[in-house]
């Protein structure tokens, strides 16, 4: 047994009261919908009693049965409902039945003999449940029968217990299953909790949320009366409805993790704008992706690639897809099957060519250092509070790296979108010269040991376009000075643009891809050539252009009209703002969206998490009172101006953020809605 659900239910007392026998159903379908959650572990084995529980030797035959007391497994869940009664011991007893007024000793089965199955079996993580009347009460018995508990287990085991009410109050039957469901939805939706199971805490907090009044709180919150998980961690006993199984990142060559999530790496390479779409629109752009592979292809053992370009030309859309076309796990996925199957073999990197991929983004240099580590195999030493982890940890890389006999291959990603950019080059980076240079050169901070084998380095990083190829003073001055750095440290380096003339083909083939199910087919291929006139070399202005354009009656009027042209011009905001003109209709009014995304804007770093922080900022910033901010954020993430998001990982919690960094200095400016209403 690996996980199991055990429930101990009376759902009918033979006095004719249906409505307590539809309230104790009701509480068993919750249950068993909450406990049937997909993860990453078995699923729940579930148990219910074959016939009717009548009497107390029923019970006692149910738990032989199934051997609860000498169960072993990975977690037990064990939940406890029906009319419960408070004896004269102060002792607490699950009446049956076929038990006998005033002979609860003899008749009634002592509620903490079931739980006390469940927290002295041999299964490793335990939670009780118990939903009757006056279920506080066992809190004293089982304190008295806690220290019978062997403390090996106590110690390492984890063990909890929680009742639905005190020690003198009654449940109402309906009100568990209900404010059960309503945690089951909010975990569901918005509160955003990315781990695969839930704290006790997490859960109690959950269910707590559904009591709308102080006096509510109090009577019929849950409470806990044997803690043995403590505050943060996780129990697999408490599946999370709202995680969503997928892998946590990238493997390499050593099935390692590489430091990103496989949302990110896949939403970049495919060009899709939903995180359930199975699409691949990227097209084109074989000229690039034969560079990159014939670096990642083995026939060199060393040396540095530089992919550049402005801001959302594509950079990361590149880089994403050798990743995802290089893990052997992403390969065997039917999207990754059609482009292996139609692209150009000179454009698909051989398997398990990346060894790891990083992104950079938002992360300082320690995290970056830790990432490229741990993807290479090594377990980052703890740094002690004399010594500098990011030296630390590069160390540690370049003592890899002087083991290895064969290629390497790293890809860092979003340089240009971190504080610490210019550490990340100089203290991470740098050290990897003496793997990568060509031709070789000792590194010049950890002595002129030889290096074993060799490093392909592939960065990306944004840059301005020069108004012409040879006009390389044309760079802003930050992005030149970081791409310029680059370059001094990796003098024979590599550098392919992303948004020379050729990348406006890929638009038009992009946008033409993005809009193949729409209601004009031929009609969209030639608005796609008339956007990617105004848009080029935007990608993620195509992206949001093409989805605005999918459904349109006349997507060739709409391109053509001057106001549209003009908004397009404007490239990310000017959409952004004939969105939020068009949102009324889907039932979100404009300022409301509005402040969802600035809120979204202000929160800054990896983004703000849905639960109780994103309304409360974008309340603030709105002005006014709104009751239903977890239904405007569903029409928010649902409708039109969910491509203008993007989402990420941040303390087990999803965050969201925009999508652009244009666009999110419009946001923190103000500049997109004013108090009039108009764009």
């Amino acid at each position: 047994m690996q996980r199991a659900l055990f429930t101990v239910a009376v759902l009918d007392y033979g006095d004719g009261d249906d409505e307590f026998t539809e309230g104790i159903q009701e509480q068993l379908d919750v249950v068993s919908t909450w406990w049937s959650t997909v993860g990453p572990l078995p699923a729940f084995r579930q148990y219910l009693p074959d016939e009717p529980l009548q009497t107390r030797n029923d019970v006692e035959d149910y738990l032989r049965k199934h051997n609860v007391r000498e169960m072993s497994g990975h977690a037990l869940v064990v939940f406890v409902t029906g009319h419960g009664v408070a004896g004269g011991s102060r002792s607490h007893y699950l009446q049956l039945p076929g038990s006998s007024k005033n002979r609860n000793l003899a008749t009634s089965v002592r509620t903490t003999e079931i739980v006390a199955a469940a927290l002295d079996s041999h299964v490793d993580n335990v939670l009780v449940i118990v939903n009757t009347c006056y279920a506080g009460q066992i809190q004293a018995e089982l304190a008295a029968l806690w220290a019978d508990v062997s403390a090996q287990r106590r110690e390492t085991c984890q063990l909890d217990v929680l009742v639905t009410c005190g020690h003198d109050q009654p449940v109402q039957v309906r009100r568990f299953p209900s404010l059960l469901r309503s945690a089951f939805e909010r975990l569901r939706t918005n509160a955003g909790i990315t781990t695969p199971h839930l704290s006790v805490v997490e859960f109690m907090a959950e269910f707590e949320r559904g009591l709308k009044t102080q006096q509510a709180r109090k009577l019929h919150r849950l409470q806990r009366v044997i803690d043995g998980s403590g505050t943060l961690a996780p129990t697999p006993c408490i599946p999370n409805p709202g995680y969503r199984h997928v892998r946590e990142s990238i493997v390499g060559t050593d099935g390692r993790a590489t430091g990103a999530s496989d949302s990110y790496w896949f939403d970049r390479a495919t060009g899709r704008t939903q995180d359930d779409d199975v699409g691949w629109y990227f097209r084109g752009r074989d000229r690039l992706n034969r560079k990159v592979t014939s670096f990642l292809d083995g026939s060199r053992s060393r040396g540095v690639l530089m992919v550049t370009g402005v801001a959302g030309s594509g950079k990361s859309a590149v880089l994403a897809r050798a990743v995802v076309l290089s893990d052997p796990s992403f390969r065997q996925q039917p999207m990754c099957k059609t482009v292996l199957e139609t692209a150009p073999p000179e454009t698909v990197p051989p398997p398990s060519s990346v060894t790891a991929a990083v992104l950079a983004r938002h992360k300082s240099a320690a995290e970056v250092a830790e990432d490229i580590l741990t993807a290479l195999g090594g377990t980052p030493e703890v740094p002690g509070s004399t010594r500098d982890a990011v030296i630390v940890w590069t160390q540690q890389i370049v003592d890899i790296l002087r083991t290895r006999t064969g290629p390497t291959s790293i890809v860092v990603d979003g340089l240009d979108e971190t504080d610490e950019r210019y550490r990340i080059v100089n203290d991470v980076l740098a050290p990897l010269s003496e793997f990568c240079a060509l031709p070789f050169v000792p590194s010049q901070h950890y002595g002129r040991t030889t290096a074993s084998g060799g490093v392909c380095l592939l960065i990306g990083v944004r840059s301005s376009r020069p108004v012409a190829a040879d006009v390389a003073a044309s760079f802003v001055m930050e992005e030149r000075g970081l791409l310029e750095t680059l370059r001094e440290l990796f003098p024979t380096a590599e550098v392919e643009r992303t948004d020379d003339e050729n990348s406006a083909d890929d638009i038009v083939r992009y946008l033409a891809a993005l809009m193949a199910d729409s209601k004009h087919p031929e009609a969209a291929e030639k608005a796609a050539a008339l956007v990617a006139l105004q848009v080029w070399p935007s990608f993620i202005d195509a992206r949001i252009a093409g989805e605005q354009l999918k459904y349109d009656d006349d997507p060739v009027a709409t391109v053509q009209r001057p106001e549209w042209r003009a908004m397009l011009r404007l490239g990310t905001i000017g959409l952004l703002q004939r969105d939020l003109q068009l949102v009324a209709d889907d039932g979100l009014p404009p300022d409301v969206a509005h402040a969802l995304l600035q809120a979204a804007a202000f929160a800054g770093g990896a983004g703000v998490p849905w639960a109780l922080i994103w309304p409360r900022m974008a309340e603030t910033l709105l002005g006014r009172k709104l009751e239903n901010w977890d239904e405007m954020i569903v029409k928010l993430l649902n409708g039109r101006l969910n491509g203008y998001l993007t989402h990420d990982h941040q303390d087990d919690r999803r965050v969201y953020r925009p999508a652009h960094e244009a666009l999110n200095e419009a946001l923190l400016a103000g500049t997109l809605w004013n108090s009039g209403g108009s764009a």
